[in-house]
């Protein structure tokens, strides 16, 4: 073991300190250079929920298909929606603005539609409040739905600087791949990503019976949430590796499963909470200069997950880093740990 996969390795020994961390798994990748490791309770090879990383699966899908032409970026979504998941979907300020909606809109999150997940019901609570306290839910795209049109919508769609994170606007991203190409959101997962790029770990959790996955956890706890996890689909249900992760993100980048050039066309940015930045179907990760006063840091594009989760690259230093602290508490943890082996890496 050279001195550099040492030093890597280091910082994940370090994190584990069974009380917010229990198990971490991460992959980096540096030019050349490739290294993957584990700490604590997840082994290098056990899958686990990348949560809302899966976006970019979706996104994945959504540049392939329009590479085949099958959609534009600033199609309708009235096009390949029916009629009853449409009607009353944004309404704001007593006008309904659902017809308005485009891809590019639900991709970027300026659709203006509230998040079904983050946004609270009518019990005055979030389904991600529900499930952190450990309550198991199922929900079908129909329903996850239905309870975004009981939320206010927040403004109209794409108005100018605004971004409003809403994991609906891939719920809908979800059902037009399976409009436009007549199969389940999963098997065009296989069949145009998992498969050629060769992702063996890598599959959307849909059985909530399954227990391959690494279990969650929320602070000191487990959470055990399989049903959840089996309704997110295309907004948050994929199960990886952080070598598959790393491989996935890497073909994103490099343009393997569409045209390169989409790359930069995503990057358009709005604020959406910080220090992260919303592009097209990507984030933007980049420290503000009060904690990085000497710029030494690169920023990142890729996506992160609510259960700790992320898969991000470096453009200036062309790095690639996927990995997860698996700890919904505290994703935070994810980017520290992150930025630290990025700092190897860069040595």
């Amino acid at each position: 073991m050279s001195e550099k996969e040492k030093s890597l390795q280091a910082v994940l020994d370090k994190i584990i300190d069974g009380k917010k961390v229990f198990g971490a798994s991460f992959a980096v990748k540096k030019d050349n250079f490739t290294w993957s490791g584990s700490s604590g309770n997840l082994p290098e090879d056990r899958p686990y929920f990348i949560a809302s990383t899966t976006k970019l699966f979706t996104t994945t899908l959504i540049l392939h298909l329009r590479a085949e032409n099958k959609l534009t970026l600033e199609d309708r979504i009235s096009k390949y929606l029916k009629k009853p998941i449409l009607t009353g979907l944004h309404v704001y300020k007593g006008e309904d603005c659902s017809e308005d909606l485009t891809i590019r809109h639900l991709l970027s999150h300026t659709s203006g539609i509230p998040d079904y997940f983050q946004g609270k019901g009518a019990n005055g609570k979030s389904l991600e409040d529900e499930i952190k306290s450990g309550t198991d839910l199922h929900w079908t795209f129909e329903q996850a739905i239905e309870r975004t049109k009981t939320m206010k919508s927040l403004f109209i769609p794409g108005a100018k600087d605004k971004a409003h994170y809403s994991d609906a606007n891939f719920q809908l991203l979800g059902n037009i791949i399976e409009t436009i190409t007549n199969r389940p959101y999963s098997q065009n997962c296989n069949d145009l990503i998992i498969r050629p790029l060769g992702l063996s770990s890598t599959y959307l959790y849909q059985d909530a019976t399954d227990k391959i996955p690494q279990t969650l956890y929320y602070k000191a706890g487990e959470l055990n949430i399989p049903k959840a996890m089996a309704s997110f689909g295309p907004d948050g249900g994929m199960v990886s590796t952080s070598a598959d992760m790393l491989f996935f993100m890497e073909a994103f980048i490099t343009g393997k499963m569409f045209p390169l050039e989409y790359v930069k066309e995503l990057q358009q940015w709005n604020k959406i909470f910080p220090p992260m930045r919303s592009g097209i179907g990507i984030h933007l990760f980049k420290l503000p200069v009060i904690f990085d006063p000497t710029g030494a840091i690169p920023y990142f594009i890729g996506h992160s997950g609510l259960s700790g989760a992320l898969a991000y690259h470096s453009p200036e230093e062309n790095i690639y880093v996927a990995g997860t602290v698996n700890q919904v508490a505290h994703p935070d943890i994810s980017f520290k740990t992150m930025i630290k082996l990025t700092r190897v890496a860069m040595k």
